[in-house]
């Protein structure tokens, strides 16, 4: 638990260009591994995506460092619809007691035990860094973290 939180005090303190540069890093590795290993017709970027809206409900609001670090990949997957008050829209519907984030969590842990130790990695590294970009981990953001690596 102590390597937890040390990871978490990490990411709140990381500057935002380190932040770009490891999520770009990130999510080149994880976004074409989860398209290799889907099935059933869903797709890899749906799955990620999903990771990361997730990873901005969890405490159940959406900053402007949230929404600034993950506009470029949300833009992407969402095309132009996209824009911040679209997103704090879709975050409150997705609130950390809400059935929809329930259903996501549950679908993302089942996603996660077909995935290899280092892509699980990736993946929590990804949502922990959306989690902390506001310089803050919360305690609402670290029990969903904790949920989704079981």
């Amino acid at each position: 638990m102590k390597e937890f939180d040390y990871l978490c005090r990490e990411f709140e303190e990381m500057s935002p260009l380190h932040y770009g540069a490891l999520l770009a890093e990130k999510s080149v590795k994880v976004l074409p591994a989860l398209h290799a290993i889907m099935e059933d017709g869903i797709d890899g970027v749906t799955v990620f995506a999903t990771f990361i809206l997730g990873a901005i409900a969890a405490d159940g609001k959406l900053s402007e460092e949230e929404y600034a670090l993950v506009y470029p990949m949300l833009h992407l997957f969402f095309g132009d619809q996209v824009n911040y008050e679209f997103c704090k829209s879709a975050v409150r519907l997705m609130k950390p007691e809400s059935r929809e984030l329930k259903r996501c969590v549950k679908d993302m842990v089942d996603v996660f035990g077909a995935l290899s130790e280092e892509l699980k990695d990736d993946i929590v590294v990804i949502c922990l860094m959306i989690c902390a970009v506001d310089g803050k981990v919360s305690r609402k953001e670290k029990s969903w973290i904790k949920k989704l690596i079981g």
